[in-house]
């Protein structure tokens, strides 16, 4: 068995591995790219492949922050493994164990005093380990030192045939007669938008909503709700990563979640996105409060995460 680094000639290799092992996650070869190698923070020491007699039998990609994200900054003493798998054919021989030490090695040395599997902002291929779909690798890592944290879940809706129902229709108009207004985003909104989420929810929900903007996309993607005074009290997006079909986030100003209209909200970017010709919607995490609440909008869980870390 041989540890190295990867390269560039590994990629349609890993890929086809990838497809091979994480068999409900595939990926072609341009989402490889966009999300590991064209990260700004992709760093070869952190990326390894494990060959046998010159095959290509297991891959290991982690991250250590180069670059500031957002108010977290560099999180300099936080480290992630985004993804680690080995043919199955090739298992139970250490490959695994020994892909993971290297990286967990050189994430040391680079001053990383915790390592994230998975979850890693804003280019993460799972938000944690899918409990149900690999429980190997659940076994795996936990014999390796990593401990369990919260469950996460992803939810979705089948869109056909979807209308508002007349119980939406009578909140939507009671909040309009309180003086709220549910509009779709045009730009002579937007520097206050920005505001608006970095305020509320950080600039994370600030960074798609502006991603969205410089694509023009953001009057076709973004709902708005306005107070009485005509001022922004919530949001709703969706393809936030290109999917048409991916919801969220959404978000009601505090001083206003008590009026029932993050729901409308809800209800109405279902019914833009049906009225579109998109018959399904899904977000990828959710925690436990937000299960409940999407739950009583009709959403099921499809998958279920655990977060795992481990400290050194």
């Amino acid at each position: 068995m041989n540890i190295r680094r990867y390269t560039q000639k590994d990629e349609e290799a890993i890929v086809d591995l990838w497809n091979r092992t994480c068999t409900v996650d595939a990926i072609d070869v341009k989402k490889f790219r966009r999300q590991a190698i064209f990260d700004e923070n992709f760093d070869v020491r952190f990326s390894r492949v494990a060959e046998v007699d010159g095959k290509l039998v297991g891959f290991i990609y982690g991250t250590k922050r180069k670059f500031p994200y957002l108010e977290r900054g560099l999180e300099p003493e936080r480290g992630w493994v985004n993804v680690l798998f080995v043919d199955e054919a090739y298992q139970r021989r250490g490959i695994g164990r020994k892909l993971l030490t290297e990286c967990e090695e050189e994430l040391k040395k680079a001053g990383c005093r915790n390592i994230t599997l998975g979850a890693y902002s804003p280019n993460y291929f799972f938000p944690g380990i899918d409990t149900g779909n690999y429980k190997a690798a659940v076994c795996f890592f936990e014999e390796q030192g990593y401990m369990p944290g919260e469950e996460h879940y992803s939810m979705g809706k089948n869109l056909h045939g979807y209308r508002l129902s007349d119980q939406t229709l009578e909140k939507k108009e009671e909040a309009e007669r309180k003086g709220y207004r549910f509009i779709q985003f045009n730009y002579s909104y937007s520097l206050e938008l920005l505001e608006f989420l970095k305020e509320e929810f950080g600039g994370g929900w600030k960074r798609n909503a502006l991603l969205a903007m410089q694509k023009e996309t953001a009057q076709d993607v973004i709902l708005l709700v306005l107070d009485k005074e005509e001022k922004i009290c919530g949001f709703c997006m969706r393809a936030i990563d290109g999917n048409p079909m991916r919801f969220g986030p959404i978000g009601v100003a505090e001083s206003e979640r008590n009026a029932g209209i993050g729901g409308i909200l809800l209800e109405l970017q279902c019914y833009e996105m049906c009225k579109k010709g998109i018959y399904r919607m899904y977000f990828i995490t959710t925690d436990e409060p937000g299960r409940r609440y999407y739950e009583r909008h009709g959403l099921e869980v499809f998958r279920t995460f655990v977060s795992y870390k481990k400290e050194f």
